[in-house]
């Protein structure tokens, strides 16, 4: 097979609608998690999933196509990806992040990004997260989806970052405690106090509790950017805050985790991000862009930007690496003893 010629990647673009649909569809209807036994022909994935004969084949075929399934010989099986982090249950499972989050919600929104760009979204609009969280059933939903889709990166990063010793970390926008509760798993001297939307810290109390950690994490309801954040931390987490706040309050915020880490403490940024020449990666600067859709003054944060940012405000030892692949990137920087 050739290279792709540029009506070929035209082409691939313009039919991302009908992949993401295909996708969102084999999840709502398990495809995934019925093929993780072992290949089988259409006919038993229509059994098992109850859809029709030929629109299961259909859609299996789709699947097929995106390379998301194998098939010979007339019988399916998962491809390695959707092995991983498509099954239900699987160790890196994303599926219902991918379902809930982004099917069933920011893809809806993406409807608005044409006048979320221009700067002409209806008053009525979906325009930040605090409005959108506003309505109880949304906040469940996302907070829900982005739990799931959360513990995959927690557990990277608790193996990426040694906070042995640390006692109290800060999550700011921390939603539900994914991250709070697999670090205070990791490292079982840490507390963790979380600031998130009252519906998002209704749902996490929940989980916290749950996990059998109420007596080391809790929760401050309010807005982050607004809310008093507590002093003396050791470790300042802010995972996919950056990406969901205006770019005009970046800054302080950086200036706000200084202030309150205590001298040594660290500060934790995992955000999507892009490189310093715009160049990509194409899924961070794509997920930027859709929060675009309903966080108009959101900006598209490169490393090489906010590194310089954080030394600029007297952080030391600042490192920017990937996280996850193509998508996300790790700040890592200590406010100076």
């Amino acid at each position: 097979m050739g290279p792709l010629t540029e009506a070929d990647e035209i082409s691939q673009i313009a039919f991302g609608f009908m992949g993401s649909q295909a996708l969102f569809t084999a999840l709502d209807h398990g495809v995934f998690t019925h093929l993780a036994d072992g290949p089988l022909t259409a006919d038993e994935i229509a059994a098992k999933s109850g859809l029709h004969r030929d629109r299961a084949e259909t859609l299996l075929t789709a699947l097929a196509g995106l390379g998301l399934v194998d098939v010979a010989e007339g019988r399916f099986a998962n491809s390695p990806a959707a092995e991983a982090f498509l099954v239900k249950g699987a160790k890196y499972d994303f599926g219902d992040y991918i379902r809930l989050q982004v099917g069933k919600q920011m893809y809806g929104l993406m409807g608005q990004l044409g006048a979320a760009v221009s700067g002409d979204l209806d008053e009525g609009a979906t325009a930040s997260y605090e409005q959108w969280f506003s309505d109880p059933e949304e906040a469940r939903l996302y907070s829900e989806s982005q739990h799931a889709g959360s513990h995959g990166p927690a557990r990277q990063m608790t193996r990426r970052v040694d906070l042995s010793g640390a006692k109290k970390l800060l999550d700011v926008g921390g939603g539900t405690g994914a991250y709070a509760i697999t670090f205070c798993r990791a490292f079982p001297e840490l507390s963790a106090t979380i600031v998130d939307f009252p519906n998002v810290a209704a749902l996490g109390r929940s989980y916290v509790e749950k996990a059998e950690l109420s007596d080391r994490i809790s929760y401050i309801d309010g807005n982050a950017l607004e809310t008093e954040w507590p002093g003396g931390q050791d470790v300042i987490l802010m995972s996919y805050l950056f990406s969901g706040v205006p770019g005009d309050t970046h800054e302080g915020l950086m200036k706000r985790a200084f202030d309150c880490l205590a001298p040594g403490g660290k500060l934790l940024i995992h955000d999507f991000m892009v490189h310093a020449d715009r160049s990509g990666p194409a899924l961070a600067a794509l997920w930027q862009l859709q929060h675009t859709a309903f966080t108009p003054e959101a900006r598209s944060v490169d490393a090489e930007g906010l590194a310089s940012e954080l030394t600029s405000l007297g952080f030391t030892d600042v490192s920017v690496d990937p996280m996850i692949p193509e998508m996300t990137m790790l700040a890592v920087a200590t406010r100076p003893e």
